[in-house]
């Protein structure tokens, strides 16, 4: 099945109207490998805590957990980029089918751990598999989708990401119940349930993904370009051509901001729920082993209530992006990230305050991943589109990475408790403002068609 964009339709016509079958099948597999992409990424960060305490000294815990965070963005940041390059060389969807293959794995051996480095080194290679998808199912799309569909559709494909962090609070909720119940099978803890279950979803995408064939325009592009002597997937080309070099350096700073506001702060909020849940059922007599299982069963709840709120963050700001610009969507984004986790990370104490306040963070911090999907595609030539995307949104992660490094030796610093771990939040949360301040140097790529060599 090949896939044509030859399609100039006026705009008044709904962007869904521009698709015929195989643009749908396209759309449909990236955004599910996406999807439980991010499945798997929020089955780690509720199941984190949990495992490490179980896996280390329960005193080295809350300083420990961060670090397997830093070693799985590492792998994330390095595993995109070597597969972004390996997409644009030899092909978007062969490349993507490997990808969901080593994440789909590695999450389900991370059940089997017995100790913190063969966990972390099962999360780091979880990482590499996770850090093509983004870069490579954008780049699918975008070379697949017509162009007066393609902001919409992207958009759109992120947005759907958000269904599969909500699918793992449900199903952490209902294995948390469970866990309450004592009904987990083989005397399995609630961490090691999720990561077995994370394991099988790709599955059932993984044959089609095998036989999805390429974009017609990276076919053509790719011929076209062996013929010119054009070299797809060169990050020596990326950053070297003036023009890509400085999308993709800019890029990047704008992609590390907003990652550091999600993974290096936002997806910490469950250690919070988990000093709240202390505090409420600090006179209710609960074993070791009930209390774990409340605390999973309400970081469960948290991740619910908080990617809730980003599937509409997503939506509205990457919709925000078609109508006013890349770029003023990018800062608005940003900035609702930074003020959002300030709130939460400062005045969040009750279970009632998690109702309203994580929906609220949630929708800051996840909106401006709804504008990197529309916007970083557009920074870039089919030669290199999933390399520059991979770029920015990889080697952001390992900028990302030392953010949970950080907070934990902030946390360490003032004491190691939960109020410490808190201050190191708000203050690693200052680098979203970085991301506004390059955002004018960037082009403004609405309703200019992608670029080309």
């Amino acid at each position: 099945m090949t896939v044509s964009t030859d399609s100039a339709t006026p705009s008044s016509v709904p962007w869904w109207r521009l698709l015929n079958r195989g643009h749908w099948v396209v759309f449909f597999l990236a955004a599910m490998a996406w999807l439980i992409d991010c499945m798997d990424q929020q089955i780690f960060n509720i199941s984190r805590d949990a495992a490490v305490a179980d896996l280390v000294d329960k005193s080295l815990a809350i300083e420990y957990s961060p670090y397997t965070t830093s070693i799985f963005l590492v792998g994330w940041a390095i595993g995109g980029m070597i597969l972004g390059s390996l997409g644009d060389r030899y092909g978007r969807a062969r490349v993507l089918f490997f990808a969901v293959l080593m994440y789909a794995a590695c999450t389900g051996l991370s059940a089997a751990s017995t100790g913190f480095w063969d966990f972390s080194f099962y999360r780091f290679i979880t990482g590499i598999g996770v850090g093509g998808v983004f870069g490579l199912s954008v780049a699918l799309v975008a070379d697949s989708i017509p162009d007066g569909a393609r902001a919409q559709s992207l958009g759109v494909l992120q947005s759907l990401s958000a269904f599969g962090n909500i699918t793992t609070g449900l199903v952490g909720m209902g294995i948390g119940a469970l866990a309450i119940r004592g009904l987990l099978p083989f005397h399995l803890a609630t961490w090691q349930v999720l990561f077995i279950i994370g394991a099988f979803p790709a599955l059932i995408i993984l044959p089609s993904l095998f036989r999805l064939k390429e974009p017609e325009k990276w076919v053509k592009a790719k011929a076209e370009g062996e013929r010119k002597g054009i070299k797809f997937g060169s990050i020596k080309t990326l950053l070297s051509h003036p023009t890509w070099r400085k999308n993709a350096w800019l890029g990047m700073i704008v992609s590390s901001a907003g990652i550091v506001g999600l993974w290096g702060i936002g997806n910490f909020a469950p250690a919070i729920v988990r000093s709240i849940v202390d505090t409420h059922l600090a006179n209710a007599n609960l074993t070791a082993e009930a209390m774990s299982s409340e605390k999973a069963y309400w970081a469960a709840v948290g991740l619910l209530l908080q990617t809730t709120g980003g599937f509409f963050g997503m939506l509205a700001l990457s919709k925000f992006a078609q109508v006013k610009g890349r770029r003023a969507a990018a800062a608005l984004a940003l900035l609702l990230s930074f003020a959002t986790t300030v709130m939460v990370f400062s005045f969040m104490r009750t279970t009632s305050q998690m109702y309203w306040m994580l929906p609220i963070m949630g929708f800051g911090q996840y909106s401006i991943f709804g504008v990197y999907a529309v916007y970083l595609p557009e920074l870039f030539p089919t030669s290199l589109r999933s390399t520059g995307v991979s770029f920015c949104y990889n080697l952001g992660r390992l900028i990302a990475a030392t953010a949970p490094f950080t907070i934990g030796q902030i946390t360490r610093s003032l004491g190691g408790n939960i109020e410490a771990f808190r201050t190191g939040g708000i203050i690693v949360s200052m680098v979203l403002l970085i991301g506004i301040v390059v955002l004018p140097f960037l082009p403004e790529t609405m309703n200019r068609p992608l670029p080309e060599e």
